[in-house]
């Protein structure tokens, strides 16, 4: 369970949010986890460092949506590190498997506590400005012929527990296929920070992920039956 100051903090330095206009899928949670020592985090191979005389605590959010445009499963992670006076020194963000620094030369994309981050349309890497994903090789194919061909993905903390097969990923194909989308290139904020049942520990994330993952395999059965 997420404590009240653990919630507390999260909800307060949650990062905004700016999606494509066009933007099929949203996050469903927020698995958190505040650090206050150096230590590995749970949910992304790095360690993060909390030892710094400036920082006082680091929130991690590792932010899961059901869908990437081209795959079922999608975690992407912010860090925001909160100075003794409360204010934000620092933020990271995860872009395609690494993760870049988040904040602007002069914080000019930060407003009080929240760190304005764009999420590439339909596949949720993190910048602070927008421009840089269109230098992404399939940037557009990946949300037209793109659209499913990874199946269902799963991280390496959920080997073992996660599995896929050839029946799978065609299933999640077709359904993605159905959901394919130009990307309007013009960003708006989805208003996130005030509801609450978002935010959750990242042990509870972890339990609900396969969960999630087999109800939603199971609607697109019912959704997509088989082709004869």
């Amino acid at each position: 369970m997420l404590n009240d100051e653990d919630r507390r903090l999260a909800m307060k330095y949650a990062p905004r949010l700016l999606f494509d206009q066009n933007e099929p899928f949203f996050p469903v949670r927020l698995g958190i986890t505040v650090m206050r020592q150096e230590e590995e985090s749970p949910s992304f191979r790095r360690r993060l460092a909390v030892n710094h005389p400036d920082v006082l605590a680091v929130v991690e959010y590792a932010i899961y949506y059901d869908y990437d445009i081209q795959h079922l499963y999608d975690l992407e992670h912010v860090w925001v590190y909160i100075g003794r006076d409360g204010e934000v020194v620092d933020a990271e963000a995860s872009f395609h498997g690494k993760f870049l620094k988040a904040l602007l030369r002069g914080g000019s994309n930060l407003s009080g506590t929240w760190v304005d981050l764009y999420v590439q349309p339909g596949k949720h890497a993190l910048a602070p400005f927008p421009e840089v994903f269109e230098l992404l090789p399939g940037f557009a194919s990946s949300t037209q012929d793109g659209a499913g061909a990874e199946g269902l993905i799963y991280g390496d903390f959920f080997r073992g527990i996660l599995a896929s097969d050839g029946e799978t990923d065609r299933l999640v194909h077709r359904y993605l296929q159905t959901c394919r989308f130009t990307p309007s290139l013009s960003y708006s904020c989805w208003e996130y920070a005030d509801r609450e049942e978002l935010f959750v520990s990242w042990n509870q994330l972890f339990t609900e992920i396969p969960e999630r993952i087999r109800q939603e395999l199971a609607r697109l059965q019912l959704l997509l039956p088989p082709r004869h």
